[in-house]
């Protein structure tokens, strides 16, 4: 059997995504947005992948969890025959920013896990896997953590959150950090395990060392602003797509 090496989603579900090396920038300066966090859920994703030729099926499980000051989100992504590819976890409190990430951990298969560090005491995003440090200013995400900071921010936002609307946000992977901006495109609707859905489509804009890369969010309003749907695609030849399956709220 010919061996399949994927190159996973940024979910965190978002998913899992290897979205690949940043050029190093500073950090730029904080920005203090409205936030209101949804509440704490398990959901299931149909997982569908394009790989080089490959097509394959999975799932993917997301668990948030948000209250008392703190949140936590973990993301799983599996196949069959290779089992669990991705394993994503991100913690930390909850400030006046949003959500304030203390440990990004990241898993992919066949490779060593990774861990970034928020020290909030030494202001200072440190990484396992290189030895780039910026400087804390408050409101960085990691991979993880930022579909559920953009769906704060979404909850909040009401009409603000329109079509043509930016959102930058700085954040984390394994070895470094870049600004994100989300653009929000337009309403669609998406059928998931909980029949059609109206949702907000939001697309990162390319960034200028990787144009042919995509990424897309859905947020649902009537659900609490939960992810309905994600989409990676790098070129012709590679795509990820999560599909909402199952929610429960907890």
């Amino acid at each position: 059997m010919q061996s399949v090496n994927l190159r996973p989603t940024c979910c965190g579900l978002l998913l899992a995504l290897t979205l690949g090396s940043a050029a190093a920038q500073e950090a730029p300066a904080a920005i203090k947005r409205p936030f209101a966090l949804p509440p704490s859920a398990d959901l299931n994703y149909e997982l569908q992948a394009r790989h080089r030729g490959f097509s394959l099926k999975g799932d993917a499980v997301v668990t948030w969890r948000a209250g008392d000051g703190k949140y936590a989100v973990s993301a799983e992504s599996r196949v069959p025959v290779l089992g669990t590819i991705t394993e994503d976890r991100s913690s930390g409190s909850v400030d006046a920013f949003g959500l304030a990430p203390a440990e990004f951990h990241e898993k992919r298969l066949r490779k060593d896990p990774t861990t970034t560090t928020f020290d909030r005491d030494a202001s200072q995003l440190r990484f396992s896997a290189s030895k780039q440090v910026y400087e804390l200013k408050g409101g960085e995400q990691d991979r993880v953590s930022i579909t559920w900071q953009l769906a704060a921010v979404a909850r909040a936002a009401g009409e603000r959150f329109k079509p043509g609307s930016e959102w930058p946000f700085f954040v984390a992977g394994r070895r470094d950090a870049e600004t994100w901006v989300f653009k929000v495109m337009r309403r669609a609707k998406v059928r998931t395990g909980l029949g059609e859905v109206e949702a907000v489509l939001v697309a990162r804009q390319p960034l200028a060392d990787k144009k042919e890369q995509v990424l897309e969010v859905w947020l649902a309003p009537k659900h609490e602003w939960y992810p309905v749907k994600l989409r990676y695609q790098d070129g012709e030849k590679e795509q990820i797509e999560q599909t909402l399956a199952t929610l429960t709220k907890r």
